[in-house]
């Protein structure tokens, strides 16, 4: 299975408690971190892959930081297809590369992205980027992004995946937090997104 997901920021102790940017109402980012890993382990499946569009954890640009993230990065299920974020610098990134722990398994944990990556599923295309593009006028083309946290884009076809994101809530059924979105989840995403912003007034 094909998993999406942006802006998880580990670490981030400065988005924690109720906000209008980021709510995350966690004691301690330890309590986030180890909330994030759950409920991302309760769906993705060791052979799954996950893309995470950026902004992967906020941490000091220096080694035993690194080494810190990828114990947790480490924990997560899956293949994880990282899109570079704005928070995300080449050092970090780089480390990760060299530091595989699924390399010695013969399968990569990661693989990288600078800018984006354009996969096709159920005959969509998917832009897959962590700044949400503006795409035009499309047909079957999705832009997953993260980047605005908790603010949504008035364009169907841009579709924040990020684990603060508005757009979870169109979802029948809410997903824990820090949960990865399935391609057909993105799909209802879509419809009802769509179908709200064709009736702004409907309740």
């Amino acid at each position: 299975m094909i998993y999406f997901t942006a802006d998880t920021h580990f670490f981030h102790a400065e988005l924690l408690g109720n906000n209008d940017f980021a709510p995350r109402p966690f004691k301690d980012v330890a309590t986030m971190n180890a909330t994030i890993i759950a409920n991302w382990n309760q769906r993705v499946q060791a052979d799954d892959q996950v893309y995470l569009l950026g902004d992967v954890a906020m941490v000091p640009n220096k080694p035993s930081a690194f080494a810190e993230v990828a114990a947790v990065l480490e924990q997560l299920n899956g293949q994880l297809i990282i899109i570079k974020g704005n928070h995300d610098n080449r050092a970090f990134l780089k480390y990760l590369a060299k530091h595989d722990a699924g390399l010695s398994a013969g399968k990569a944990h990661y693989q990288f992205a600078d800018v984006g990556e354009l996969i096709k599923i159920n005959h969509h295309q998917y832009f897959l980027t962590h700044y949400p593009l503006l795409l035009g006028k499309v047909q079957q083309t999705f832009n997953l992004h993260g980047h605005i946290h908790h603010y949504m884009l008035p364009i169907a076809e841009n579709i924040n995946v990020g684990i603060d994101a508005p757009e979870r809530e169109l979802l029948p059924e809410r997903v824990p937090f820090g949960t990865p979105l399935a391609a057909n989840e993105i799909e209802i995403i879509f419809e009802r997104k769509q179908a709200a912003l064709a009736n702004p007034n409907h309740d």
